[in-house]
């Protein structure tokens, strides 16, 4: 089939990249140039395992190609999707619709036969009908059907969820446009993918449903985590223990510093927003929100204990900076809350992470940027993991002890063990247990 992808970042490049490699003919569209060239040099504007080797490929076999001409990659689609971005509207939280209505008003003007058109970018309820009404006021004659097919791809794994996805989405209103999606994901029966049909505004909600029950639990847990360290228990068993239950599900409950992205905090604003647009109030979504935002403030909070209150004129090396592993997407990230406010506080900041110092340092200033975890971490009062990349798992801690001018670990991933830590001489500070400092037990009830 004809696929063509109305832009070519995060979730256009990759869609984009696994339909070529299904065998569909793809064009990517987008309006910077310099991407569009870059990517036909074979030069990735965002950090994906794998997504370079399958564009190139792709594009070597004449599947995939890229181009600014919109007009000229619509008029020949059988499928065209809009993956342009929709960022939180400032002001407000609402979702920017701006990219898709002007997507959709281009779209109309190029089509030339049938076309399915698809937003796949993450939309409110009733966008697919903006869409609709915009196609056929621009163009009365056309003939179109437009399909909601959220994206759930993971950064960092988005290829794989692709490819071997847990379900696919697919909101159509009409019969002719389902026989084309399904025509289009019909590859994925090998590997009998689920594919959900339901009407179009059940799919735009199913996506914004996913992400805010996804931050529920995440928050949950760092709740959790905060009364375990009063209590003496241990979230990680915790976490184990309730995960076990096929009703909870182990995933999304390692406690942390709070979610981050591109997808989670835009995504829960705009569902908030979306609910009080209707009348409803969606109250623990709104708690979820509040929380997180206050967590990664919270966190700059435990490394100032950790360093005996004050970090005043002292040296702290962070490690991870990109809001989870395998990207070096920098949005929302904890870190970058994390040391704004140890900045605030008279910290100085050493920084290393493997891929997203690039990314960060449009965002993070006055912040020294090391070469490796080591070099990071020469001459620091306080050693903070933010980020669990691989690279940080296996670390030499004896080494790191003598390289330190303090030994003092925060994990905020809960890499590590204690006992290990505490072999290399190290006072080690982790998520969700009580610190080992000779705090008394509270008296029983």
């Amino acid at each position: 089939m004809r696929v063509t992808m109305i832009g070519s970042g995060y979730v256009g490049l990759v869609s984009g990249a696994c339909f070529a490699d299904f065998g569909h003919e793809v064009i990517c569209v987008d309006v910077n140039q310099q991407k569009v060239d870059d990517l036909k040099q074979g030069r990735i504007p965002i950090y994906e395992p794998g997504l370079d080797a399958l564009v190139v490929s792709n594009a070597a076999a004449g599947r995939i190609s890229f181009t600014t001409d919109l007009a000229s990659a619509v008029a020949d689609a059988d499928a065209v999707f809009i993956a342009v971005g929709t960022p939180s509207r400032r002001g407000d939280g609402h979702a920017d619709l701006s990219y898709v209505r002007a997507a959709a008003k281009e779209i109309a003007q190029a089509i030339r036969r049938y076309t399915v058109v698809v937003t796949k970018s993450t939309v409110p309820v009733g966008t697919g009908d903006v869409v609709e009404q915009i196609i056929r006021e621009t163009r009365p004659d056309a003939e179109f059907s437009v399909v909601s097919n959220p994206e759930f791809l993971r950064e960092g794994a988005a290829i794989e969820d692709f490819k071997r996805p847990d379900r696919v989405v697919i909101g159509a209103n009409d019969e002719r446009a389902k026989t084309v999606m399904a025509e289009l994901y019909r590859p994925l029966s090998l590997n009998a993918a689920p594919i959900l049909f339901t009407d179009r505004r059940t799919a735009e909600l199913t996506k914004y449903a996913a992400n805010a029950f996804l931050a529920t639990k995440i928050t949950f847990i760092n709740e959790i985590a905060d009364l375990c360290e009063e209590v003496g228990a241990d979230v990680q068993l915790v976490a184990r223990g309730i995960g076990m239950d096929k009703r909870i599900g182990s995933k999304f409950l390692n406690a942390g510093p709070g979610y981050g992205g591109s997808c989670f905090p835009k995504d829960t604003l705009a569902l908030i927003r979306s609910a009080q647009d209707y009348g409803v109030s969606l109250r623990v979504v709104e708690s979820v929100v509040a929380v997180n935002d206050a967590r990664k403030t919270a966190m700059a909070r435990k490394v100032v204990r950790a360093c005996g209150g004050s970090v005043q004129g002292k040296t702290v090396a962070v490690l991870g900076l990109t809001f989870k592993p395998n990207t070096d997407d920098m949005r929302d990230a904890p870190a970058i809350n994390i040391i704004d406010a140890l900045q605030r506080a008279g910290a100085k900041i050493r920084a290393h992470d493997p891929v997203g110092m690039d990314q960060a340092k449009a965002v993070l200033h006055n912040v020294t940027y090391t070469d490796s975890a080591y070099e990071c971490a020469t001459g620091a009062d306080v050693l903070v993991l933010v980020t669990e990349w691989d690279a940080y798992r296996a670390l030499d801690l004896k080494r790191l002890n003598q390289l330190m001018k303090a030994a003092v670990i925060v994990d905020l991933r809960n890499v590590y063990r204690e006992d290990e830590v505490a072999r290399a001489g190290f006072e080690y500070i982790r998520i969700g247990a009580m610190p080992k400092l000779g705090r008394a037990a509270a008296p029983a009830a």
